[in-house]
């Protein structure tokens, strides 16, 4: 085990840096025992692990184990509080099948970055096959995108693919496109039943799908709701549907 002491150490400045989006070039970090276990137990590229003594010792056969102090953990972590170990995991893209089959989750310029975790969260739950983002999509390596997902990136195959790219893709493979939006045409979820293939499209928070993929949607649905509340937190309302769905 290597101990730092410096805050001004090469590798840890180079490591603090991953914090924002413009350095995640290659690597990113992740904060917690349980991201770090998930990725470990995953076979995701771990770098290196930076923690806390009493932490390391658990660790200890681990090659790349950084030693440090409290000073430097808290500069590598964007939490309040941190947990006494980050690591440091390689950027890393999963291959995309030349065929679609199954159950897919689009996200379409989501912008916050918890709900992007969480409905990320929710589809490794509900066993999707894969998670599709939008360019404008939230990052999902934002340390609070990390720990909503609780290691999901870990599980299911993730994918930033343009608009277009998304609807040509799933219209080459004849999965159906399920565009959540309120309008005089979308239908009231409940009546679709269980599918054992479609991509479900969850809208921007503040304006909902694009008019391209309402346009291309095979189906537009909606979520009744008989209370006075205009509309959902897009997190819940993609939990309701994703599992009523399946």
């Amino acid at each position: 085990m290597q101990r730092i002491t410096s805050r001004t150490n090469p590798t840890v400045k180079a490591a603090k840096k991953l914090l924002q989006k413009k350095y995640r070039k290659d690597s990113y970090l992740i904060e917690g025992w349980h991201l770090v276990e998930e990725a470990l137990v995953s076979g995701a590229q771990v770098l290196r692990i930076f923690a806390l003594e009493k932490i390391a010792e658990q660790i200890s056969d681990f090659p790349e184990l950084l030693v440090v102090t409290p000073e430097i953990l808290k500069d590598l972590s964007d939490s309040p509080s941190p947990q006494g170990i980050v690591a440091e995991v390689a950027l890393s893209e999963s291959n995309l099948p030349e065929k679609l089959s199954g159950r897919y989750l689009l996200l379409e310029d989501v912008q916050d970055p918890g709900n992007v975790g969480t409905m990320i969260r929710t589809a490794d739950a509900a066993g999707f096959d894969g998670v599709f983002l939008s360019e404008k999509t939230a990052d999902i390596y934002n340390q609070k995108t990390l720990r909503s997902m609780q290691g999901s990136h870990f599980h299911l195959p993730i994918w930033r693919k343009s608009r277009e790219e998304c609807l040509a893709l799933f219209k080459a493979s004849a999965v159906p496109v399920l565009a959540t939006t309120l309008s005089k045409t979308s239908v009231d979820y409940r009546s679709l039943g269980k599918l054992d293939s479609f991509a479900l499209v969850m809208g921007n928070e503040g304006s909902g799908i694009s008019k391209d993929m309402a346009e291309q949607a095979d189906e537009l649905i909606h979520i009744t709701m008989p209370g006075h509340a205009e509309s959902l937190n897009v997190a819940v309302a993609a939990g309701i549907l994703i599992f009523s769905l399946i």
